[in-house]
């Protein structure tokens, strides 16, 4: 069973020749209005390649339509949503703006999302079986509490370092990777985290192999270079990435670290299960927003894609 414990967002989404520099107004002939939040994504793609009832969210939405909605896509995507609480705060919402190449700036006003405590989790089933995906939109106590509790129980902990709070500690990075199992970051992420750490880098792959010596895997995920694992013995691997003409980057990532989880929750050997997270990455590439059906043949493919690998026994 996985557990997301996180966020939920509405993603109000402008499309732009290119991205605005500071001081400067750009116009875009529309908006959209999308499902979003990195727990939410994480958690619809990981229903997307799972067993029903195999995904549970712990989370916080406003008392609002925002908040309505957004529980109630996540219920007709498959994920459990016994644990999404409604309170006196806004639903959370981010701001994007995506660029003629698929590049993206986002904005986040947490509203809700800051209101999630450990108590969120209370009731999911916590043991050897359990796979926990963790995030950087939500109170970071809570989340290595709830994190502390799934480790100490035997379960598996994915935390993805995305994205890095600014005021983060040295002391708080090495308490979160102490609790965690597989540590996921971007290129931009590994940099950031292993100077933290003490390690001044501008090679990511340098960055990633000096994280995983805090004892976690290091995943590393690189855009159309793939990912790379670096792992605490000193060993590194890659899966290469689909070659695609991406659409909207947005959630590709919340879709490697959705569909990861769903691979070691069904036992997979982990090679198989990063290679095969990166091509659903690539795929989520080929549809605008992060949890959207605008892309039907990226959402079939990704499912055709969980299919293939033939029947594993859920942990």
């Amino acid at each position: 069973m996985i557990l997301v414990f996180g966020s939920i967002n509405i993603d109000l989404v402008a499309r732009v020749a290119s991205i605005p520099r500071p001081g400067e107004t750009v116009l875009s002939p529309a908006y959209e209005t999308l499902f979003g939040g990195k727990g939410a994504n994480q958690a619809v793609a990981a229903a997307r390649v799972s067993l029903p009832r195999r995904v549970a969210i712990a989370a916080c939405v406003g008392d609002d339509s925002f908040g309505r909605s957004a529980r109630d896509n996540l219920a007709r995507n498959g994920v459990v949503v016994d644990r999404v609480a409604s309170v006196a705060e806004p639903t959370g919402c981010a701001f994007i703006t995506v660029d003629e190449r698929g590049e993206n700036a986002i904005t986040v006003g947490s509203g809700a999302n800051a209101s999630i405590t450990e108590a969120a989790a209370q009731g999911f089933q916590v043991d050897a079986a359990a796979v926990a995906v963790f995030q950087m939109e939500v109170p970071f106590p809570a989340s290595l509490t709830v994190a502390r509790h799934v480790r100490a129980a035997g379960g598996c902990v994915i935390w993805n370092f995305a994205p890095p709070p600014p005021a983060f500690a040295a002391r708080d990075l090495s308490d979160l990777l102490g609790a965690t199992d597989i540590f996921v970051v971007n290129e931009h992420e590994a940099l950031a985290a292993a100077t933290l750490l003490g390690c001044e880098t501008d090679g990511f792959r340098k960055a990633g192999s000096h994280l995983s010596g805090s004892g976690c895997l290091c995943v590393v995920t690189a855009g159309a270079q793939g990912a790379f694992a670096f792992h605490p013995d000193g060993q590194s691997e890659r899966a290469e990435a689909e070659p695609i003409r991406p659409v909207d980057t947005t959630g590709a990532g919340d879709t490697f670290v959705g569909v990861l989880a769903n691979g070691l929750d069904e036992a997979m050997p982990f090679t198989h299960a990063l290679q095969r997270a990166v091509r659903a990455a690539s795929l989520a590439c080929l549809a605008h927003g992060a949890q959207g059906h605008a892309n039907a043949r990226a959402t079939r493919m990704m499912i055709r894609l969980a299919r293939s690998t033939g029947p594993q026994s859920p942990r």
